[in-house]
């Protein structure tokens, strides 16, 4: 992103030959190996995390980047500038972005975040356990409810079973998936733990999930889902450079040297009240495919360089935030209007709990991109709500919200919204 190695955003991401040019999640149950695939297709572990790294599962977001690239003598499809199978020449296929997303239950909330920016998904099964897991029937359906039209299916872990077991884990998939977004989805047997048919999967992504279309005339707009403070503690007070936002750019492009403006922005605490206040500040640098760029465009992950006091941006404090020119934004709201579409059951839960109708004064918790608030119910109206939110909402009108309510010991994701006001 500049010179100095600590002031690079997206740590240990390798310099790629282009910008990534989509977003591809991970979806599936805890433990189903979603991490390991990553880092199979990507050389990083994006479990960096003292908690992720001690219980050895995702609990944040993590990111990685690659570049595919298919031998011009064996077809190979491989993630090296040589091919690792017959030491010939590759051709540079596309950089791609990877969000790995958690699969454990009581963090479906932070998994609904990392979707609001995913361009496809890969579906990965455990091979070794009964499909579907609660978490593989949730995830898919929150890919539907996000839109995420573009899934493919890894079949993991295909090394710790029998053919017949495959064979009866397959079967178990196309029916799970059957009258689902994924119905028509590639399934791809693979072994993430020893990287084995990762080429075959890479040549699917490349035939199943294309880049989408992106309208780089419009008003540069990217959700934040990670910010930081990159100085090191002791640093001196003139060396000290500002905080650093990285998200995905849903349209436009951002430029160095740019003026953003950032909302709803930071809680500023007057009397008895709390408010949102929108921050403004220039991008002096940006990264993208681990590397610098002047410009940065839709797709892919990107790190932006600001001026920002880095008090604002360490340990994800901006994370939700929309970010644009300013003037350009959706003004922040404190109140929702939601014409709703709830499931009939609480698909992640182990006993299908039916989905009762939303009450008032009902607390639920909301996903707005990347953004997640809490809100209070102020009123009914056949499928229609309107809430009092804790934290404003930066959202353009049509725009699809995720629903959870409170089951058991979590948040259940229970159906979605669309914003009328």
């Amino acid at each position: 992103m500049v010179d100095d190695d600590r002031k690079r955003v997206w740590l240990d991401l390798k310099p790629l030959p282009e910008q990534p040019e989509i977003n591809l999640g991970t979806l599936g149950h805890v433990d189903n190996g979603k991490s390991t695939l990553v880092q199979a297709l990507t050389g990083v572990w994006t479990g960096k995390h003292s908690e992720e790294l001690r219980r050895g599962i995702t609990i944040r977001v993590g990111y990685a980047d690659a570049a595919f690239y298919r031998c011009t003598k064996c077809e190979y499809y491989c993630i090296q500038s040589v091919c690792p199978k017959c030491g010939g020449p590759t051709k540079f296929l596309r950089a791609v972005s990877f969000v790995d997303c958690p699969g454990h239950h009581s963090l479906m909330v932070t998994m609904l975040s990392g979707a609001a920016v995913m361009d496809g998904a890969l579906l990965v099964i455990d091979a070794s356990k009964t499909c579907p897991q609660p978490q593989d029937r949730e995830h898919l359906a929150a890919a539907e409810v996000v839109g995420i039209e573009k899934i493919l299916i890894v079949q993991n872990k295909i090394d710790l079973v029998s053919q017949e077991r495959a064979v009866e884990n397959f079967e178990e998939i196309k029916k799970f998936v059957k009258n689902t977004v994924a119905e028509n989805a590639p399934i791809v047997p693979v072994s993430a733990q020893h990287s084995s048919n990762t080429d075959v999967l890479i040549q699917e992504i490349e035939r199943s999930i294309p880049t989408p279309k992106r309208d780089l005339r419009k008003p540069p707009r990217m959700w934040v889902v990670r910010s930081f403070d990159v100085n090191r503690p002791g640093v001196l007070a003139n060396e000290i450079v500002g905080g650093v936002i990285g998200g995905s750019v849903l349209q436009g492009v951002f430029e160095v040297e740019g003026e953003i403006e950032i909302s709803p922005g930071v809680s500023v605490r007057e009397e008895a009240e709390t408010r949102y206040e929108a921050l403004q500040t220039e991008i002096k640098s940006l990264e993208a495919g681990g590397k610098p760029v002047k410009k940065a465009k839709s797709g892919g992950l990107v790190g932006l360089g600001t001026n920002l006091d880095p008090s604002l941006t360490k340990a994800d404090g901006l994370v939700g935030n929309l970010v644009g020119k300013p003037g350009s934004l959706p003004p922040a709201s404190n109140s929702l209007t939601l014409g709703t579409d709830l499931f009939e059951k609480a698909i992640g839960t182990e006993e299908m709990v039916k989905v009762d109708k939303i009450k008032a004064n009902e607390p639920l918790v909301l996903n707005i991109g990347t953004s997640v608030t809490s809100g209070i119910v102020k009123s009914v109206r056949a499928h229609v709500i309107d809430l009092s939110l804790k934290r404003p909402a930066c959202v353009e009108p049509k725009a699809r919200v995720t629903i959870s309510r409170r089951i058991g010991e979590g948040w259940r994701l229970i159906g979605y919204g669309a914003v009328e006001s």
